[in-house]
């Protein structure tokens, strides 16, 4: 029999799907749940094992992993009497990796110190494309001795994987990220527009800038959305959107000023309000255009 821990996985999204897979080929023993059933198919048949609740897959689970898309449903799948808190065998290590507020993860882990459940916040940064290759930037919260538990669970699915410090600072540094990320793509839409509308050869335009001072994993990554127009959803804007809140929240409370990425928040929720909240936040490029004036 396998020594390794039975982990419990908790929402099979664009992310979590490509994850637990990588868990499952890493010889774990992943159950899993979510509310999609062809989710649930798609782990079955990569060698997973499913549940038909949350209590139901958390009840053996030595490890519990999350990945849901924001505070409410963390809190939604975490209490109550048929959430993780009141199913999970006392001594077991939640790892939330959803994309929360600070707040919601240090709230989160005192209530399971209570149980007896141990807590980790550990947010990721690498989309998609980053979970399916498993060479996320994994940002954790809590403490030593559980990330150290946790670490070889990490290493099957990322490459950086850093202690940030207490509860909450994986989602601080998390936070940070998407404000990193938004206002990196923000600028790589306004050049492609720029460079368009000068008649310059895009592709060659895009190859040389990511050789420089200008090149950036965003735009390595999302060169060819740009060039493409393909905005088939790795990152939604709808979850950037969500992100631009918790770190504009954030920073306002610690009183740090954030100019640039407060337009950039503003440019990100008006491209939801036009109905693009299901694409891929490359698509800020459709923002850009229609400010200036080009066809979307």
């Amino acid at each position: 029999m396998s020594t390794l821990p039975k982990i419990a996985w908790i929402g099979l999204g664009i992310m979590g799907s490509p994850m637990s897979e990588n868990l499952v080929k890493a010889g774990y023993q992943v159950t899993g749940f979510t509310l999609e059933q062809e989710k649930l198919d798609r782990l079955a048949a990569a060698g997973g094992s499913t549940a038909g609740s949350v209590a139901e897959a958390v009840r053996d689970a030595d490890v519990i992993i999350t990945m849901v898309p924001a505070s409410p449903q963390v809190e939604a799948i975490a209490y109550g009497p048929d959430g993780i808190l009141a199913h999970a065998r006392s001594g077991a290590l939640l790892i939330d990796m959803s994309s929360i507020t600070p707040q919601t993860s240090i709230d989160l882990a005192r209530a399971a110190e209570e149980k007896g459940v141990r807590v980790l916040d550990a947010p990721v940064s690498g989309g998609e494309a980053g979970a399916i290759e498993a060479v996320l930037s994994i940002m954790v919260g809590g403490g030593q001795a559980d990330f150290d538990e946790a670490r070889p669970i990490f290493e099957a699915l990322g490459k950086t994987i850093v202690l940030c410090g207490p509860h909450g600072s994986g989602q601080t540094v998390k936070a940070a990220n998407q404000l990193i990320v938004a206002v990196n793509i923000q600028a790589c839409a306004e050049a492609v527009v720029f460079l368009e509308k000068s008649g310059v050869d895009l592709k060659a335009a895009l190859d040389v800038l990511g050789g420089g001072l200008a090149g950036s994993t965003v735009l390595a990554r999302k060169k060819e959305n740009f060039l493409d127009r393909d905005f088939k959803p790795g990152f939604r804007i709808d979850l950037h959107h969500k992100d631009m809140g918790i770190v504009t929240d954030a920073a306002r409370t610690v009183g740090a000023a954030l100019p640039v990425g407060a337009v950039v928040a503003q440019l990100v929720a008006s491209l939801r309000a036009q109905g693009d909240g299901g694409l891929d936040h490359s698509a800020l490029l459709r923002a850009v255009e229609r400010l200036s004036g080009a066809r979307v």
